[in-house]
């Protein structure tokens, strides 16, 4: 059984569609799994659409969206997800911070309410099941005995959730949005990360800019590589890239980062991985 990543958007906070952000991309946080024969969807920023239409060519009629968290930048390319539109799709959404505070379904149709668009939630013909569970869960989801979801709670304003998903002994985690404390490694990530073959990583800022920006919920290239040092990870991806870094700062950056560790890489858009 093959574990399958691919990266439709990888930018923070907000899209970025311009000239010089073509390399690494402007989509924001949409990452496409498949363990086996079950696809996983982590987070529906803006990358979704084109996620989206690639599944309108080659259908999958049941998949699993798991949702790091509900700020826009990860859930505003759903209104845009086609095949939600479809009635003969099925697909669940799971998310591990608002079980107390209203649900996720929530969330999704207060979105795409009026004033805030113009089609409903309702007019999705899909069959869409909404889960909420608490971080630190193992998911229930998994179709084969050698699939795994794991979860651990993140620091972010509002809660956010990272996912482990282990397919045929490999594994890959997702750990964004996540903000470190200096000087002290969260035993939380490093729990979930532990061994694993491949970690997207929450890299936000620079340590400079880390500085002033304490509270904002986000993290640095420098801290995944401690994280993933020490966890034994075998590659790290540098990802979620801050709107104002472009190409050529995040080439700098690459740079930058390969020569601290051989392991770890800044994710670019449309990135596919077999993880080995």
């Amino acid at each position: 059984m093959e574990l399958r990543v691919k990266v439709w958007g990888c930018r923070g906070s907000i899209a970025t569609p311009s000239p010089l952000h073509v390399k690494y991309g402007g989509n924001t946080t949409c990452v496409e799994v498949d363990a086996g024969k079950q696809k996983f969807i982590l987070d529906c920023g803006t990358g979704i659409r084109n996620l989206g239409q690639h599944l309108m060519e080659n259908p999958v009629d049941h998949f699993d969206i798991l949702l790091t968290h509900t700020h826009w930048d990860h859930i505003n390319g759903f209104p845009f997800f086609a095949p939600a539109f479809v009635s003969s799709n099925k697909f669940n959404i799971h998310a591990g911070h608002l079980k107390d505070n209203g649900g996720i379904q929530k969330v999704f149709e207060t979105q795409m309410e009026n004033p805030l668009f113009p089609v409903p939630l309702q007019a999705m013909q899909a069959g869409i099941d909404f889960h909420d569970f608490y971080s630190g869960e193992i998911l229930e989801i998994a179709k084969s005995k050698s699939i795994r979801v794991i979860t651990a709670g993140l620091n972010h304003p509002s809660g956010a959730t990272g996912y482990r998903i282990e397919c045929g002994g490999k594994s890959f985690c997702l750990i964004t949005d996540t903000e470190h404390i200096e000087g002290k490694l969260d035993e939380n990530i490093l729990g979930l990360i532990e061994g694993a073959d491949l970690v997207l990583y929450d890299s936000t800022y620079t340590q400079e800019e880390f500085k002033t920006r304490i509270g904002w919920g986000h993290s640095t290239w420098n801290e995944g590589v401690k994280l993933c040092r020490t966890a034994g990870v075998k590659r790290l991806g540098i990802f979620h890239h801050d709107p104002d870094h472009d190409d050529v700062f995040m080439d700098n950056l690459a740079r930058d980062a390969a020569q601290e560790w051989d392991g770890a890489f800044v994710i670019e858009e449309n990135m596919d991985f077999l993880v080995q």
